[in-house]
């Protein structure tokens, strides 16, 4: 059975082993890394900038079609696409006895 000693010594050895492969795997990486900027010339500003924006990000609203509307309350003109959020005038008119039918496109 070891001692406490002993296993705090192992403990110690095994800490230094782990921080020596993390230096040399963050070391590999790095490399890879120089290697692929320097293939595709890419330089520390395009990554950061890639790196500002997150992946999947959507374009800017002006650059995007308007989804067409799925309901419409003909007296007013209001419409909702569907998506998010019920209009308080679609709620207003639900509760006040009409059908989400009614306003169907």
């Amino acid at each position: 059975m070891s001692t406490l000693q002993e296993l705090l010594a192992q403990k110690a050895a095994l800490d230094k082993q782990i921080t020596e492969m993390q230096t040399g795997a963050r070391a590999d990486a790095i490399g890879k890394i120089k290697s692929l900027m320097a293939e595709y010339g890419l330089t520390v500003d395009d990554i950061a900038a890639a790196a500002r924006k997150p992946a999947g990000a959507k374009a800017p609203a002006e650059g995007r079609a308007k989804v067409a509307a799925k309901y419409r309350d003909a007296t007013t003109g209001q419409e909702w696409s569907g998506r998010g959020l019920k209009p308080r005038w679609l709620t207003a008119a639900i509760n006040a006895g009409k059908t989400l039918e009614d306003f169907a496109v």
